[in-house]
This record gives C-alpha cells, structure tokens and sequence, in this order.
C-alpha cells in the first residue's frame, strides 16, 4: 500500500478546462478531470490522486443551488480518513463564492484547495498546469491542514475568507482582499506565513437563495430596493458607499423595507476596508442601524449575500443575523 497521502481531485469546469473550440468562435469547457491531470506531470510523486468529474461549468454557470451540490459532494470526502484533503478546480468568476461558501458551510478541518486559470488550454502560457501543481503541493502540506479552505493560483495561497478576484485577465488576479495571502507555494516548498481565525459553521441543510444585490451610487433613489422586494426578495444586501452609507435619496425605499421585516444588509462598494456605523448623519451606518439594517463588517457584497443565505437557510432570527454579522 502505498504512503503517500490521498487527494481527491473535484472538477467543476472553468477556464481550467477549456479549449477553442472552432465552431462558436471561442473557449469553451471541454476537457475532462483525467485530461486536465495528464498535463501535470509528476503529482504521484506527492499524492495518490483520485478524479471525480463533477461538472464542466463556465464560472458564471456556477449558482448557489449547484455549490450546494457540491457541498453534498465534499462533505463524506472530507469524513473519510483515507482522504488527506481535496482540490477542487473552479471557474474564476465564481471561485471566490464556492470557496466561501465551502468554508462557512462545512468549516473543514482538512485542506480544501480551490484552484482555477486565467488562460485556457489553446493559448500561449496556459496556466492551469502550474496552478493545479501547486494546489496540490499546497493540499498535502501539514500547515494548510489547519487553515481549511484556500484558494491557490500564481504560487500564491489566499484563505477563502478574503479571497477576490481583483482584475479581470491577470494571472495574479486573486488577492487577499484585506489582509494578503496566507502563503506561498515555492518549487517544492510550501510556506505558510500566518493562521487566520475561523468561524463555527453555519450550515442547516439548505441556502435562501432568494438575497438580491442591489448597488447604490450618487443619488440612487432606492427604486431597485423596492423592485427586489417586489420581486419575492426574502433578503437585500445593499452594496453602498464608503464606511456603509447611503445617498439620502435612497432613504425612503430603505425604510420600506426595512418596515417589511426581510433583512437588509449594507455594505461597501469600496475594494477594501470595513462596514461600521462610524457616522451619525442621514443615510449614515448609525441611521442605518437604527432602522435595523445589518452592517456587513469585513464583507464585499457577493460573500455578504451567501452569508445571509446561510443565515436565512438555517432559521436565524433578526437579532443571531446581527450577531453574526456584527460579531
């Protein structure tokens, strides 16, 4: 038998596996779990590695219902003790989401690497051989055992936490949001610079899938709020200004709903930084408070809306949401 750890390899799609394909013009999913792994040479010198081929999704294909179902597909492999960790490749646009949402769900206490590419399969530099290397050298490292789920691309290790995708073509695209990366993959070396604190998980069996983002800008009137509470919206993450405000035009649609009860979450369109009540005029965190919208702390709007459909799913009320967000 053999010693070498063992590594379940998720395919979910993504730029990782595609190719130009001639008849639509473009890139499209193709390759499978098995082909994307004949291009890296070498990784049975670390793990034995067993494929499942779980989807071939486009990143903006990937919706909440289908993390689901990956999270119905990790969980027994992260309850099996054979399994030493998983990596899962991802579609980029999405990536940072089902990474999250992976982690607040299950919190796993194994390495779950999430890995993607910037360039597929027919261009020059193709990058997905050499992230797929380094997130499984980065699965099979002690260290990362204890930090649960991290995206891998660039030789740069990113804890799903804070993981964004900052620019829109680069290879280096995923960043640390607000605090940088966790590591660093380094020839055949993994180093871990720092732990990150993790939170109890928030998983009752199911999302509320029905949490809008509604983006406000210069003297938004608060029509899109309530158009989304119209729509059936059973939660709205307001993405705002600055510290967590919004215009004073706004005002009156945020006190609909906010009468409603379906919870209202404020966050910043700003790339880096946290939500807090620091202001006390109109429109300001303070005001916001007062009328029961929930500050979102250290989350951007697309993790702040997988948060309240965790919360949501799991039957908390108004007062364990503020908790949770506030905490």
């Amino acid at each position: 038998m053999s010693a070498l750890p063992k590594v379940v390899m998720v395919f979910t799609g993504g730029t990782i596996s595609m190719q130009f394909d001639p008849a639509s013009g473009g890139p499209v999913p193709a390759l499978s779990g098995k082909r994307i792994l004949e291009t890296v040479p070498g990784l049975e010198a670390w793990a034995q590695l067993e494929c499942v081929d779980f989807a071939l999704h486009p990143g903006p294909h990937m919706t909440p219902s289908e993390m689901v179902r990956l999270i119905a597909v990790l969980e027994p492999l992260l309850a099996d003790p054979v399994v030493q960790g998983v990596v899962v490749t991802h579609g980029t646009d999405t990536l940072e989401e089902s990474a999250y949402l992976v982690e607040r769900a299950l919190r796993p206490m194994k390495p779950v690497i999430f890995v993607g590419s910037m360039r597929n399969s027919s261009e020059l530099g193709w990058d997905g051989p050499a992230n797929l290397r380094s997130a499984v050298r980065a699965c099979v490292e002690p260290a990362c055992a204890l930090l649960g789920t991290c995206v891998v691309l660039n030789d740069s290790i990113v804890h799903a936490l804070d993981a964004q995708k900052t620019h829109t073509e680069r290879v280096d695209t995923f960043q640390g949001r607000d605090f940088g990366p966790v590591g660093i993959v380094e020839k055949d070396r993994v180093i871990v610079s720092r732990s990150v604190p993790r939170r109890e998980p928030l998983w009752g069996g199911r999302l509320e899938e029905r949490v809008e983002i509604v983006t406000l800008a210069a003297g938004s009137d608060g029509r899109l709020i309530d158009a989304a509470l119209g729509g059936g919206a059973r939660g709205v993450v307001l993405q705002g200004l600055g510290r967590g405000n919004v215009p004073v035009t706004a005002i009156p649609a945020v006190e609909r709903a906010s009468q409603t009860g379906v919870p209202l979450v404020i966050c910043s369109r700003c790339p880096q930084g946290r939500v807090l009540d620091t202001y006390a005029y109109a429109g300001s965190g303070k005001h916001l408070r007062r009328l029961g919208v929930l500050l979102s702390g250290w989350l951007p709007a697309p993790k702040a809306r997988l948060e309240l459909m965790l919360a949501l799913g799991a039957g908390l009320d108004r007062e364990g949401m503020r908790a949770l967000f506030e905490s």
